[in-house]
């Protein structure tokens, strides 16, 4: 409460203006404090002595942790007054200098003249037309972030379309009252209100329906995709997508078309279909080129940059960025493209390039008018410019030049009363602070931040300033002020999965940097806040024991098991409820839409639905490996290995690359023992003495790519499937373990045995894939195969949506990868992509009671060089649909396939639970063949009972 209270006050003083760095109140003062730190000498060696032992070996100012700024997309094209029939009026040419002046990102210029066009039109009774003025005004207003006055030229526009006098002739009337609805639409979105700009495009298509508009109603229509999107409409926004590709494709070439064409690419990169989002953006390049558009051509140039980067084709994206930079016509878009390709000549460490660029941007945004896209534009380029000095040995840039450039932002952003640019533009200098060892300035630039982002409910923000403040106040030593912080920044993140993944271009997260890291880290102070209560002994475990324990050494990790009478449960259990959390949330991040639901409580999974089974969850953290265990009706446990993330991540992937070679098995030993030493050997005893049979998994980061039934115990001379079932899991959150139903098997097996050229790769020949089906129909009595030319999509939907079948065997092709486009199933003809798992497999039949029990991808691998690949494996797992998943790390070509899916199938009839079929399946062919690459790639995913 005292640390509320305190955070409170501060909020309140810092809203007043009582007590603030010097940056809060007059922006002119930053130039002179910060020049004077900048005379005296280097900004970021003026911490105090103090806050330098604090800091202790922190980076220096430039290694700060970006906070993620919108990326603005291309403002909305202005509309076109309907002519009259008598030529073009004088005000009509105001009308198209404003829009002229809009296109050049002349905002301040181009309202002034819409604004006079208004009068005019308004002098003369000319409703529509001045209605019409109104509307573009509100969409000039909205790029200077004037939301008052946006509304308020909506709702005159609105207003005038309503009257009686403004009728005109139906159809005139009718357009100009949707194109008014569309932008009212706009505006609301813009403000977050997602449900009444659904609502108020609803009205504006009805109306373009009624009047044939096929091209305004095509646009119409990616705008409600983007508010369905928002509001975790995925299946009905992407049914909208594929309609309007269609339409589009169809219409003639106009500048509509080409923006529509790029409103529709970019909405597909957002949600992370970047292929079809490139094509997409190619042809609103190719309309742009013939209807002879330097704005839009530039525009598409710029969104394909943008969807190749996503793509990690940084040659092609750098060349796009040079095109659109020398083409456009707008300064904005010329800027946006700078910006984009000096953080490519960054990550290329191009530096010479890199410095002559960014001095020719600081030239432009010199020049550059007062709008919340500059505002946006000039936090940018202060946090390159951070990286482009911590990335080169140049002075050519200064602490000062970076400081004044989001005092510049701060001041244009107050002068705008644009509260969400001022927080971020705040928030960004409070890092700044942050990283130089300065925490009280730092904490009064981050608590003001995050005022002005929670009084506009800019939760997308409020996160990283909480997020910003909790890292502030465990420099400060304020432990347990940093765990509410970092607690409401976790919670704020849990309100906004949709938002985070696919919606708003706005809205861009970059998970592995802005969304993961909060996780991890609130989990780490909970972890150290645990042990914090404890002494070491634990009651529950042997002298000797504890003695081994705590005296262990391996290479340079020092292995400790926190006490379990004394250790803060609450804590624990927030550790592993953000840990769970996480994993949610990185599979939201690899389907770019939160489409999981976690429905289950975590404790009651092996309390009362498998008491044999023991949940073990290991977390990378970046100086140690922590494991939390579960077991059956027992409070957590928890031990840690003090070891550096690199030195764990160097053991995995040597394991990994050695588990590829059949005579490493001695290798194989010798890094999996580690690895059993980090994760099971400090719970050995209590997993024996608790009647533990199932051990199951919730792994994190590259633990994945591993199999771990690999893990040997070199005291005992066992590998740990020799002493249990093992199964995977992405949470129990997501998992109802129910036992198999006990009724008979009944399989679809399906496969391509010979060589295949699909989608431009070249796949090999399987040539045992005949015969493991064949094994497998001599194990399941009720199945049917589809083998390689029977085995399309076509026909596999066909058989699942005729027949219940329990078990769906595909012999085949495949790879998991950390990207969703790259994680396949090969069929003869085509690759399934991880997104259309769940049209495919999931039965049509809703009212059927019994869906897939098991779904059996062999032949299948992680993708080489991934290191997150088998996230896929998860993706797969989840989108399927189905309870349990099998699966191989590697693929293998060989007789001991056949061996492990025969004798798997032989213990399912025998009523033996999948974990422990599998297991027997493995000791099947360990028995043969000792080497792990023959027995240990196969993992169970999902439910293990």
């Amino acid at each position: 409460m005292r640390w509320l209270n305190h955070f409170l006050l501060a909020l309140f003083t810092a809203f007043l203006g009582i007590v603030l760095s010097p940056v809060l109140a007059k922006p002119p003062v930053v130039y002179s404090v910060i020049q004077n730190l900048t005379e005296q000498g280097e900004w970021e060696k003026q911490a105090s002595k103090e806050n330098r032992e604090q800091t202790n070996a922190e980076s220096p100012i430039f290694h700060f942790r970006l906070p993620q700024l919108p990326q603005t997309p291309p403002s909305p094209t202005l509309y076109s007054l309907l002519p009259l029939k008598s030529g073009r009026s004088q005000t009509e040419s105001v009308v198209e200098q404003g829009k002229i002046l809009y296109d050049m990102g002349q905002f301040t210029k181009a309202v002034k003249v819409l604004q006079q066009a208004a009068a005019a039109f308004r002098a003369s009774r000319d409703g529509l037309r001045e209605a019409m003025t109104l509307s573009n005004l509100c969409l000039a207003y909205q790029q200077l972030g004037l939301w008052a006055e946006a509304e308020k030229a909506i709702a005159q526009s609105l207003k005038l379309l309503q009257s009686r006098e403004n009728t005109g002739t139906s159809g005139e009337h009718s357009q100009i009252i949707a194109q008014a609805l569309d932008v009212q639409g706009q505006l609301q979105l813009t403000q977050g209100q997602t449900q009444a700009a659904l609502t108020t495009w609803q009205k504006a298509a009805d109306i373009y329906q009624q009047i044939g508009d096929r091209a305004r109603l095509t646009r119409n229509r990616i705008n409600s995709a983007q508010a369905l999107q928002a509001l975790g409409l995925y299946l009905q926004a992407n049914k909208i997508l594929n309609d309007v590709q269609q339409t589009l494709t169809s219409l003639p070439d106009s500048l509509l078309v080409a923006t529509g064409l790029r409103s529709l690419g970019n909405v597909r990169r957002v949600i992370g279909d970047l292929t079809v989002s490139r094509l997409v953006l190619g042809k609103s390049l190719a309309v742009a080129k013939r209807v002879q558009s330097p704005k839009a051509i530039a525009e598409a140039q710029l969104s394909l940059g943008n969807t190749a980067l996503a793509q990690q084709d940084t040659e092609a994206a750098s060349q796009y960025y040079q095109q659109a930079a020398t083409v456009s016509v707008s300064s904005i878009t010329r800027i946006q493209a700078h910006l984009n390709l000096l953080s490519l000549l960054l990550e290329k460490k191009e530096d010479k390039d890199a410095l002559a660029l960014s001095s020719q941007i600081q030239s432009e945004i010199s020049n550059l008018p007062a709008s919340r896209t500059s505002v946006y534009i000039r936090i940018k380029f202060a946090q390159t410019l951070a990286q482009l000095k911590k990335k080169t040995t140049s002075d050519t840039f200064s602490s000062l030049d970076i400081a004044q450039q989001l005092s510049n932002a701060i001041k244009q952003a107050e002068n705008l009363q644009d509260q969400r640019a001022e927080s971020y533009a705040i928030g960004t200098l409070g890092e700044l602070y942050e990283k130089t060892g300065q925490f009280s300035d730092a904490q009064h630039l981050t608590e003001k931040a995050l005022f002005m982002a929670q009084s506009i409910n800019a939760s997308d923000i409020a996160y990283q300033w909480q997020w910003q403040l909790g890292r502030i106040l465990k420099k400060k030593g304020d432990i347990k002020g940093a765990i509410a912080s970092y607690n409401v920044a976790y919670k704020t993140l849990q309100t906004l999965r949709s938002d985070l993944v696919a919606t708003n271009p706005d809205v861009q997260f970059s998970f592995r940097e802005n969304v993961e890291p909060v996780y991890r880290e609130l989990v780490e102070l909970l972890l150290r806040s645990a042990e914090d209560s404890a002494s070491f002994r634990d009651a529950s475990l042997p002298e000797a024991e504890v003695l081994n324990v705590a005296t262990a050494t391996l290479g340079d990790a020092a292995l400790t098991l926190s006490p379990q009478q004394n250790i803060n449960q609450d804590n624990l259990k927030q550790a592993r409820d953000v840990i769970e959390s996480l994993q949610l949330a990185e599979l939201d991040n690899f389907f770019r839409s939160a489409c999981l639901n976690p429905t289950q409580e975590l404790d009651p999974v092996v309390d009362k639905k498998d008491q044999r089974a023991a949940v073990i969850y290991p977390i990378i953290l970046p100086d140690r490996l922590d494991v939390i265990l579960k077991l059956p009706n027992q409070d957590l446990r928890h031990y840690k290995t003090v070891i550096a993330q690199n030195n764990v991540e160097n053991i995995i992937a040597e394991l990994r690359k050695n588990l590829l070679d059949v005579t490493a098995t001695f290798r194989v030993q010798q890094q999996s023992q580690q690895i059993y030493d980090w994760l099971i050997r400090p719970a050995s005893a209590e997993l024996a003495k608790s009647g533990i049979k199932t051990l199951v998994f919730v792994l994190d980061g590259e633990l994945r790519n591993i199999p771990m039934a690999v893990l040997y115990d070199k005291q005992q001379k066992k590998y740990l499937v020799e002493e249990y079932a093992i199964a995977l899991t992405p949470g129990l959150q997501l998992l109802d373990p129910k036992p198999l139903r006990q009724i008979q098997l009944n399989a679809l097996t399906a496969g391509v045995s010979v060589q295949r050229p699909v989608e431009g790769r070249e796949f090999p020949e399987l040539q045992n894939v005949p015969q493991e089906l064949k094994e497998i129909k001599s194990e399941v009595s009720k199945s049917e195969e589809l083998l390689n030319q029977q085995f399309t999509e076509t026909n596999l939907q066909n058989k699942l949506q005729t027949v219940p079948f329990s078990v769906v065997h595909l012999a085949t092709h495949g790879e998991f990868s950390s990207d969703a486009e790259k994680t396949f199933i090969l069929t003869w003809d085509k690759l399934i992509k991880v997104k259309e798992f769940d049209n495919l497999l999931r039965v049509s039949d809703k009212n059927r009671s019994n869906g897939i029990e098991l779904l059996v991808l062999s032949a299948c691998q992680t993708a080489e060089g991934d290191k997150r690949a088998a996230l896929g494996l998860a993706g797969i797992a989840i989108r399927a649909g189905v309870r349990s998943t099998l699966a191989t790390l590697w693929s293998i070509d060989d007789r001991s396939t056949i061996d492990v899916m025969s004798e798997f199938y032989r213990q399912l009839n025998a009523r033996v639970n999948k974990a422990e079929a599998l297991q027997r399946a493995q000791l099947a062919v360990f028995a043969k063949e000792k080497a792990p690459y023959f027995w240990a790639p196969y993992v169970l995913v999902g439910n293990w009972l």
